[in-house]
């Protein structure tokens, strides 16, 4: 009796990885805040809320500008619509690093074409067109392409540190 035991349990926890690995690719959910031009957080249905960064992305800095309307351009897209989020990884603050989905429309591309964020080209292998959505809004002139001269998040934060 005792010799099926360890068996048991083996394929249980086995199982249960399973489960839990399966749950950590997709997240689905309602979004219940956005805390800037490319995080945001979803609710799911067991109440967990898990904090969200849109991959291969980078939209400006809080104190930089057009932040905020970067943050407004993403809220319209997502506050308090279903959400659906393709896990990436998890980066080193703990977020996870994802495309996502606000009711059909892919938030990550939607930020670029609006010209509202970069391709963090270090982070955006898996995503080669994205380049293409960043090169039209810039020749358009759209949203932060109007400047002459945007500075990308990673040389604010950069500059900032000094």
């Amino acid at each position: 009796m005792l010799r099926g035991t360890p068996t048991r349990s083996i394929i249980g926890v086995v199982l249960m990885a399973l489960s839990l690995n399966a749950h950590a690719e997709t997240i689905f959910g309602r979004v219940v805040s956005v805390a800037d031009g490319d995080t945001l957080t979803i609710l799911d249905t067991n109440n967990q809320t898990f904090k969200i960064r849109l991959a291969a992305i980078d939209a400006p800095e809080k104190t930089q500008a057009f932040s905020n309307r970067a943050k407004l351009t993403l809220s319209k897209l997502c506050y308090d619509k279903e959400a659906e989020a393709k896990i990436e990884t998890k980066d080193r603050y703990g977020r996870y690093v994802a495309e996502v989905y606000c009711e059909g429309f892919n938030a990550n591309t939607s930020q670029l074409s609006d010209g509202m964020a970069w391709v963090y080209t270090q982070y955006a292998k898996k995503f080669p067109h994205y380049r293409s959505l960043e090169d039209a809004a810039r020749q358009q002139r759209i949203g932060l392409w109007a400047d002459h001269s945007p500075t990308p998040p990673w040389e604010f934060r950069r500059n900032k540190q000094r």
